[in-house]
């Protein structure tokens, strides 16, 4: 199964590859109004979306920077096996520009805490909200750590939300992970071909 997924990705143009992953967004935010429709009067889990709070600079910046920077780390003492995901990611952010990571952040995190966080944890609690949200990130479900590290992440930002109960905070966090994120593994790699062409010196 695991040889059949990473068949798929690499067989996909980069082009595809965005088609897919945007796709795959817009439907999640079908879903979300879909369920909001009928599970809430009026979508009234987007009161929960308050951008006038000044937690979104004290809690969600910096807890998505940790955790980036504990992610960075991990990358770095742990085996490269360990966060292999068929290099699904670097396909995603190597060769875009820092403004296009920046779109597919927000974009990804907008859609994403919408419906796990907005709708399904607000109806049906944080440990179901978590679990599907790991399922949905199909690829991690073939390494087990970073599998782990996505329901661990889960967790923590819907703690976020159960605590602070703001949308807007837990938006900008995950904002904030992928955005740097996607940062490091753009210019890791920009780094890794100078290297390898002789041009990057320490």
């Amino acid at each position: 199964m695991k040889n059949k997924y990473n068949e798929l990705i690499s067989g996909l143009t980069d082009k595809q590859l965005l088609f897919h992953l945007y796709m795959t967004q817009l439907i999640l935010l079908v879903i979300t109004f879909i369920l909001g429709y009928i599970l809430f009067d009026q979508f009234s889990f987007l009161q929960a979306l308050k951008f006038n709070d000044f937690r979104i600079v004290s809690i969600g910046i910096p807890l998505g920077a940790m955790v980036v920077i504990v992610d960075i780390l991990l990358m770095k003492w742990l085996p490269e096996s360990f966060y292999d995901d068929g290099g699904l990611n670097e396909r995603i952010f190597k060769n875009r520009k820092v403004i296009h990571i920046a779109l597919i952040a927000a974009i990804v995190a907008l859609s994403e805490e919408l419906l796990f966080r907005g709708v399904i944890q607000t109806k049906a609690g944080l440990i179901i909200a978590s679990v599907i949200f790991a399922i949905i990130h199909y690829r991690y479900l073939f390494n087990w750590f970073l599998f782990s590290n996505i329901v661990l992440l889960s967790f923590l930002i819907g703690f976020i939300y159960q605590w602070t109960n703001n949308l807007a905070i837990t938006i900008i966090m995950h904002f904030t992970i992928d955005f740097l994120l996607g940062l490091y593994i753009k210019f890791r790699q920009t780094k890794d071909a100078d290297e390898q062409g002789g041009v990057f010196h320490e």
